[in-house]
């Protein structure tokens, strides 16, 4: 991203606390969840004559048997057929591994902008979360900010429509010795711990244009190590040098990683440590919503100073076109999205087929088992396969041979229930 010391959701009253806003969301957007949301069948069949798994393999012409919230059984002569997607590409429901779910444009216009009631606080924070899932992303990973708690408990418990969440909460910022000694850090990670993180999202330095390090060796190795006792993961926000601190500390997976060297990513694949770079979704959004960004914390204070981004984006493509070529790497699916791009997450992978040259079921497939994979969550989701959380979406389009096909999402199921459904009107 740009300056990454940067705020994040709309600023609140000090007397408005972030879970009476979502679950004020929560009331009063519950009317608009869709009659069959709510409603798990105690049997559902799909019916489907084209699906990915979701591991690189492609069924033709079965049925998918649910019970509750799970795939019980793939029977092609199951039925009777409550969902008929024949025609359609089927595929397990997308996890994008970077997110800011919480973060909205204020009432101003501007990013992060102050001056909503909790009332639109509320139908901002509920909408990314809407969206996103009709987008067909079923499980994302927001890194981070405390709004996503509250969100990501009321999804959990049916109040709110919206993907499964995994969050960060507050990321641990790199500032050099200020930012505490080791011990320190490991009290910090713990406290996360408590909070309810799913996860702890690390800076170690701030930008692509401000690469160095914000954190020593010893700060990072302290950080990762304290997390992994806690059977933890560590998400390290890290370009050039910090990069190979970040593999040597043993954290768990790299965001954006860019100005890396071959050897380093050759070390990360070789420590099965994942890669979460982007294509220019991120990018593109902050062009589309200059504007929007201008003068706000972290972004340039004029409109000429976005110049400097659009030559970012073959920058980041070319990295990616570099990671391809290290043998064993684990690529992951991840957007980086936040105000202006919750929605649009699937163009991500336009960029990545499109532009960067990535392989349409090496795409997929970076969304669904290798993104679960490394959200340590394969034997939940990620996958179509009796057992798994019926996380299904469908496209009307093959992504194989036209990648804008997953602009086209008409199906939603997550967890086994039905939350779009445009393919045949049932």
């Amino acid at each position: 991203m740009w300056y990454r010391m940067k705020r994040g959701p709309i600023m609140l009253s000090s007397k408005v606390t972030l879970s009476m806003i979502i679950m004020l969301g929560a009331r009063t957007l519950a009317p608009q969840i869709p009659p069959q949301a709510p409603l798990r069948s105690k049997r559902i069949v799909l019916a489907a004559s084209a699906v990915l798994d979701g591991k690189g393999r492609v069924m033709q012409d079965i049925r998918i048997v649910i019970e509750g919230s799970r795939i019980v059984a793939i029977d092609p002569k199951a039925g009777p057929v409550d969902y008929d997607l024949r025609g359609l590409t089927v595929l397990p429901g997308w996890i994008d591994a970077h997110v800011h779910i919480a973060w909205s444009f204020g009432k101003d216009g501007k990013n992060g902008g102050p001056g909503g009631t909790p009332e639109e606080v509320a139908y901002q924070v509920a909408s990314n979360a809407w969206v996103t899932l009709m987008a067909g992303f079923t499980t994302v990973q927001s890194v981070g900010s405390p709004a996503d708690f509250p969100l990501r408990e009321a999804i959990a418990n049916g109040l709110l429509p919206g993907p499964r969440i995994l969050t960060s909460g507050e990321p641990l910022m790199g500032q050099g010795e200020k930012t505490g000694t080791p011990e320190q850090i490991r009290a910090y990670v713990r406290k996360q711990r408590e909070s309810g993180a799913d996860l702890i999202k690390i800076f170690a330095n701030y930008s692509v244009r401000r690469p160095e390090l914000m954190l020593s060796q010893a700060q990072l190795n302290a950080a990762c190590d304290e997390a992994r006792k806690l059977s933890l993961r560590t998400l390290v926000h890290a370009y050039k040098d910090a990069v190979r601190a970040a593999i040597v500390a043993g954290c768990t997976e790299i965001e954006h990683g860019v100005l890396a060297s071959d050897d380093d990513l050759k070390l990360m694949a070789e420590r099965g440590i994942y890669l979460d770079p982007q294509a220019g979704l991120v990018w593109e959004n902050y062009l589309l919503n200059k504007e929007r960004f201008v003068g706000t914390p972290g972004y340039p204070d004029t409109l000429e100073g976005f110049a400097g981004m659009e030559k970012l984006i073959p920058m980041y493509r070319e990295f990616m076109k570099r990671a391809l070529k290290i043998p064993g790497l684990k690529i992951v699916f991840g957007t980086d999205a936040l105000a202006g791009s919750h929605s649009r997450n699937a163009e991500e992978f336009i960029d990545r087929v499109r532009d960067v040259g990535v392989d349409p079921m090496a795409a997929m497939v970076s969304a669904n088992f290798l993104g679960a994979e490394a959200l340590g969550m394969a034997n939940e989701i990620g996958s179509i396969a009796p057992g798994l959380e019926a996380d299904v979406i469908a496209l009307d389009g093959d992504p194989l041979k036209d990648i804008t096909a997953v602009r086209r999402v008409v199906f939603v199921m997550k967890g086994g229930v039905v939350y779009k459904n445009v393919a045949r009107g049932l």
